[in-house]
């Protein structure tokens, strides 16, 4: 996960490349997007009020997974395919997504395949798209955790199948044949769901480890 999306409050999008992100003295943000001296995390802060991409009418600050020479990551449900995090959420106003397998090429739709979201509550769902052309998700309810505390997420793609683990408790799903011919990447950060007028509301999330494996 080597490519960053800072939204600012004002302007367009900022997106980093992986080589402004690399080493102590990679890009930080000291409003969306840094790491905390307090407790190691690599700290995403979406506000409310902020600014969207073109397909979204919420504020987002998330990584986006890259290959390793610095393209993009566009990958075959083939094969076997995993985004592990340790993470917490310090803050959100109604729903947070902190982990999504987004849609590449393949096709016209820029739906995700599925997104990991966090509540208020401490309930966590996982979204799953049920048709690229759809805008409908079937929600699934994947566990709970109190709103501060650590917990730990692995989302697997395997063929046909989405195998996600909360804290240590499996559960899978099916991927519609549909979805066949496109490729996917994975992203992780917070991506807020909620918007208003206030840019002191939004989701703060914190992770302590993000990692991506293929094979």
């Amino acid at each position: 996960m080597v490519a960053a999306a800072a939204h600012r409050l004002a302007g367009q999008p900022r997106h980093d490349p992986p080589a402004q992100l690399k080493g102590a003295n990679g890009y930080s943000n000291p409003s969306f997007f840094w790491t905390d001296k307090n407790d190691g995390s690599m700290t995403f802060w979406a506000p409310e009020k902020g600014v969207t991409t073109p397909n979204s009418k919420y504020a987002r600050s998330e990584l986006r997974e890259m290959n390793p020479n610095g393209s993009a990551a566009n990958w075959t449900l083939a094969g076997n395919h995993t985004l592990s995090a340790q993470l917490r959420i310090v803050s959100v106003t109604k729903n947070v997504a902190v982990g999504q397998v987004k849609l590449g090429t393949g096709g016209t739709s820029t739906k995700p395949l599925a997104e990991l979201y966090y509540r208020p509550n401490g309930d966590i769902y996982l979204g799953t798209q049920n048709s690229p052309d759809a805008s409908g998700q079937t929600l699934h309810k994947v566990g709970t955790v109190a709103l501060g505390v650590k917990w730990t997420y692995v989302i697997n793609v395997n063929g046909n199948r989405i195998n996600l683990t909360i804290n240590g408790t499996t559960t899978s799903y099916t991927i519609p044949s549909a979805f066949n011919p496109y490729r996917q990447y994975f992203k992780a950060g917070s991506y807020n769901q909620s918007s208003s007028e206030s840019t002191s509301n939004g989701a703060k999330v914190k992770f302590y480890s993000l990692t991506v494996k293929h094979n």
